[in-house]
């Protein structure tokens, strides 16, 4: 479906790809947040936050008769370093539960602020599905 790659005499990373190498049908996921489908935020904790935007991905992929393990890139986009970073496991756990163990190439960035208030989180993503 899709080929990971990984250049020799790199250090395997841990949870993303160096790089994916893919064909077929792509989808682009807008930037996600987590808010419920009807826009309301159930929770300001981080790790439910990630969860959240995590399945509204999902849902979105679904729509296009996708799946996580079609992701090809996701780009995070967190407002606390500190608080992403003492959150790694909660995240992990999170990330296994609604995505499993797929792991497309990643990066991760903090911003200042995301343009809805209570976001801690933004995830866009773009996946491939084989023809």
């Amino acid at each position: 479906m899709h080929s990971i790659l990984q250049p020799e005499g790199w250090a395997k990373p841990v949870g993303y790809a160096n790089g994916i190498a893919a064909r077929g049908r792509q989808i682009f996921v807008a930037g996600q947040v987590g808010w419920t489908g009807q826009c309301r935020f159930e929770t300001d904790d981080l790790v439910g936050q990630v969860r959240q935007t995590l399945q509204n991905i999902v849902a979105v992929l679904a729509e296009a008769g996708a799946g996580p393990e079609h992701l090809t890139s996701m780009t995070w986009y967190f407002t606390d370093k500190a608080e992403y970073l003492a959150n790694l496991r909660g995240i992990g756990e999170a990330y296994r539960e609604v995505i499993g163990r797929h792991f497309p190439a990643m990066a991760a960035v903090q911003v200042v602020a995301l343009v809805e208030d209570r976001a801690k989180v933004e995830i866009q993503a773009t996946a491939v599905v084989p023809e």
